[in-house]
C-alpha cells in the first residue's frame, strides 16, 4: 500500500510538472517579439515608432487580450556603423518581425536577413532603395508604409503664401536618397508650373544656419522635404527663417510643428499606426510581405503653425488647402 501511495504521489507530481511546462510553452506562444531599428532620433521618426506600437498593440489586443507584444528598440543615431552592428544584433535575437524606421535602417536590416519579415516606415520609395522588387509586389521579406508626400501640392502651398516673385528655396541633404527623389519631384512640378527655384544642399547640422541665412535675400520662402537632417534641424531652421521673415513649408506635420509655417502632408504617428496594422497582418493573420503592396499614407492634413505665421507677418486664416 505504501509503495502504491508513493507511486501515485510521484505520478501526480510528474503530471503537475508537465502541466507547468505546457502552460509555460503556451504563454510563450502568445508573446510576439518585435525588433525596432531607428536611423536617428527626431520628432517625426519618434512619432512613427509610437504610432507603430500603438497600432500593433491595439490590433493584437482586439484579437486576443492574452497575447503580449515585446519590443527591442535600438537607435543608430545617424551612424552607419551603428546601423550595421545593430542590424546584426537584432537579427541574431530571431524576432518574429522587425520594424525599420528610415531608409538606412531598412537597408541595414535587409542585408542581414532574407527570411525575417521586415516592416518599414519613413521610407519614401522602397523600390529605389533596393528593398523590394516593386512597390506593388515586393517579392522580398520587406513591405511597409511609405512616407512619400504630395510634393507638388506642398510646393503649390508655399507659392500661395509667399509675398514676392523671388524663387522658392529648396533645402535638403543630398546624401539622402529619399530627399533627392523628392527634390526632383519638386523641380519637375515647378518647371511645369513656371515656378523658379533655388536649391541648397547641406550634409551637416553645422551648415544649416548659414545655409538659411544665405537664402535670406534670394528666395521668397523655403520648402523642406521629409529629410532626416532637416527634421533634426527644425529648431534652427525655424529660428533663422523667422528672423528673415521667410515662410517655410515642410514635408511633414511634425516638422511644421517644430518650426515651419505650414504643410499639407502626412502625420508620422498616423503612418506608424498604419505600419503597425500591417505588422499585425503578418504576425497574426500570417500574411507574407512578398505579396503585400507597399502602402502610402491614408491621411493627409493641412497644418498651420499659427504662431510662426504671425511672427513672419502672415494671416493664418489666409492659408488654405492646396
Amino acid at each position: 500500500m505504501k509503495k502504491y501511495l508513493m507511486g501515485l504521489i510521484t505520478l501526480i507530481m510528474a503530471t503537475v510538472v508537465l502541466a507547468g511546462c505546457s502552460t509555460s510553452s503556451k504563454a510563450s506562444d502568445k508573446t510576439l517579439n518585435v525588433g525596432i531599428l531607428q536611423i536617428v532620433q527626431h520628432g517625426s521618426l519618434d512619432a512613427a515608432r509610437s504610432g507603430f506600437k500603438s497600432g500593433l498593440t491595439a490590433a493584437v489586443n482586439k484579437h486576443d487580450k492574452s497575447m503580449d507584444v515585446k519590443y527591442t528598440y535600438m537607435n543608430a543615431q545617424g551612424d552607419q556603423a551603428n546601423v550595421s552592428s545593430m542590424s546584426q544584433q537584432l537579427t541574431q535575437k530571431k524576432p518574429d518581425l522587425m520594424l525599420a524606421i528610415g531608409t538606412q535602417a531598412a537597408q541595414g536590416l535587409a542585408k542581414k536577413t532574407k527570411t525575417t519579415p521586415i516592416i518599414v516606415t519613413a521610407v519614401t520609395d522602397p523600390k529605389s532603395a533596393g528593398l523590394v522588387k516593386s512597390n506593388d509586389k515586393p517579392q522580398t521579406n520587406v513591405t511597409g508604409a511609405s512616407d512619400i508626400s504630395p510634393v507638388g501640392k506642398q510646393v503649390k502651398l508655399l507659392k500661395s503664401i509667399v509675398k514676392n516673385d523671388k524663387p522658392i528655396g529648396i533645402m535638403y541633404d543630398s546624401s539622402e536618397e529619399n530627399s533627392v527623389l523628392q527634390v526632383n519631384m519638386a523641380k519637375k512640378y515647378a518647371k511645369k508650373n513656371n515656378i523658379a527655384v533655388k536649391t541648397v544642399s547641406v550634409t551637416s547640422t553645422n551648415d544649416v544656419a548659414s545655409a538659411v541665412a544665405g537664402m535670406k535675400n534670394s528666395v521668397s520662402g523655403i520648402y523642406l522635404p521629409t529629410d532626416n537632417l532637416m527634421a533634426s534641424s527644425m529648431k534652427t531652421i525655424g529660428k533663422k527663417a523667422k528672423e528673415a521673415k521667410l515662410p517655410v513649408v515642410t514635408g511633414s506635420i511634425e516638422m511644421a510643428q517644430d518650426g515651419g509655417t505650414a504643410t499639407y502632408g502626412i502625420n508620422y504617428k498616423d503612418l506608424g499606426k498604419q505600419a503597425g496594422e500591417m505588422a499585425y497582418q503578418v504576425l497574426v493573420n500570417k500574411k507574407n510581405p512578398k505579396t503585400m503592396s507597399v502602402e502610402t499614407s491614408k491621411t493627409l492634413r493641412l497644418y498651420i503653425n499659427k504662431d510662426n505665421a504671425k511672427d513672419i507677418g502672415i494671416d493664418a486664416s489666409s492659408i488654405t488647402k492646396p
